[in-house]
């Protein structure tokens, strides 16, 4: 019998244990099992939008000197990267046959001028003989007029016809006067062009500036019968200034083109100087688009200083866009906007923004774009920034709207939402190797 009320006492103090315990078990089990999120501090600071881009360094202006003329060369002035002058000759092209071709001009010019004045000559003789006739036939007709019978009607048409022969004469010297005259204008321009083509033996700069390329040898034979071959490529200004060709996406060039109108500048790199920023300025959007493999693609012309020559011609260079900044705004975490918890870890009036409730139109429509109109194309792209970020809310997610402004992947700005300064917003949810 003691027994019994000794097993009954002891069955009734371990029941009453395990009643005690099990509200603070079960609150501990349930605890232990319910996620920890990661989180971070929504803070107030600096928000860059840029656009990335990559080009191409090129020289402000390059000039391409080829040669009009054929021959060996004979004389070569210039090496890579040679500074040079207006006026100073880079090369000799061998000059023996346009000298000749001169020399024959020569001669056919004095020639030609030895003919003129043989001309001129022979019209100052007509005309003295025409004047003689003329004369003979005045008095014949003084002495006819005297008396009929001292000169015979023969001799009178005889002296008629001298003087209207003279005179067609005198038409043929001074045709060939002109003619001559004509042939030395002709011999002179031959002249001219056998001096320009001998002139353009001298290949010369054409503006001063730096050889960045050179495509001939001595020795070297040229033919510019088809096509002008080209010898040296010119860089001008090269310390002064230095052109980045960009290619932007088209769907980009809209942020570039406000970043210009605002002057906002541009930052870039290239590989030869890893750990060195340089800064530029955008100078041009050309309208000429290129297509490659169904991208469009603008050029951007990109202008920057270049007093040490760093940059060099066809370096590749990683620009990045400034198209807007603002300051002293409150910044969402990108991570927090990329946070998407599972519905059971949420508040029960905010699962319909887990499971697609609300979107279910949205969606259908974006599957069918095709059939959108613009309106509601632009409406779709607007309402994209309005998101949703979550915050703790005792052992549930609280869903908080929130309108964005610009981004820069990172931070995204906060335009209008229930969100202030050193609130914490859930990004993640820790493994157990995190925080356990």
């Amino acid at each position: 019998m003691r027994f019994l009320i000794r097993f009954s006492i002891i069955i009734g103090v371990i029941a009453g244990i395990a009643a005690a315990g099990y509200q603070p078990v079960r609150e501990w089990i349930k605890k232990r099992n319910q996620p920890e999120y990661r989180t971070m501090e929504v803070g107030d600071g600096r928000i860059r939008l840029t656009v990335n881009a990559t080009g191409e360094i090129k020289p402000k202006l390059s000039v391409q000197i080829g040669s009009f003329v054929s021959g060996p060369i004979v004389e070569l002035n210039a090496e890579f990267n040679d500074i040079v002058d207006e006026g100073d000759v880079l090369a000799r092209i061998d000059p023996k046959i346009y000298e000749a071709e001169v020399a024959r001009a020569e001669a056919g010019l004095s020639s030609a001028v030895a003919a003129r004045e043989s001309r001129s000559a022979d019209i100052s003789r007509v005309q003295a003989l025409l004047s003689q006739a003329v004369a003979d036939e005045k008095r014949a007709l003084m002495l006819y007029e005297e008396d009929e019978n001292f000169i015979s009607d023969t001799e009178l048409d005889s002296l008629k016809f001298n003087r209207e022969s003279l005179e067609a004469q005198l038409d043929l010297a001074n045709a060939a006067f002109r003619q001559a005259e004509a042939s030395i204008e002709q011999a002179q321009s031959t002249l001219t062009l056998s001096q320009v083509n001998l002139d353009y033996t001298l290949i010369k700069a054409p503006m001063s500036g730096r050889v960045i390329d050179r495509k001939i040898d001595p020795g070297q034979t040229l033919a510019a019968s088809f096509q002008t071959p080209e010898l040296f490529i010119l860089g001008i200004d090269m310390e002064e200034e230095m052109h980045i060709y960009a290619s932007v996406d088209e769907a980009d060039v809209g942020f570039i083109r406000n970043a210009q109108k605002e002057s906002q500048p541009v930052r870039f790199r290239v590989d030869a100087y890893r750990d060195e920023l340089f800064d530029g300025t955008i100078k041009e959007i050309r309208m000429g688009s290129t297509e490659t493999q169904g991208v469009i693609t603008y050029p951007v012309i990109v202008t920057a200083t270049n007093p040490d020559l760093k940059l060099l011609p066809g370096m590749t260079a990683n620009l990045t866009f400034q198209v807007e900044q603002k300051e002293n705004v409150t910044r969402i975490p990108w991570s927090a906007l990329r946070f998407f918890p599972k519905p059971e870890m949420v508040r029960e009036e905010d699962r319909k923004l887990l499971t697609g409730e609300d979107d279910e139109e949205e969606d259908s429509q974006a599957n069918a774009v095709d059939d959108l109109s613009v309106s509601e194309m632009v409406e779709a792209a607007q309402k994209r920034r309005q998101r949703h970020v979550w915050v703790q809310d005792g052992p549930l997610l609280k869903a908080i709207p929130v309108e964005l402004g610009i981004s820069d992947y990172k931070f995204a700005e906060l335009v209008k939402g229930d969100i202030k300064a050193g609130q914490k917003l859930v990004t993640g949810i820790k493994s157990k190797k995190d925080g356990r």
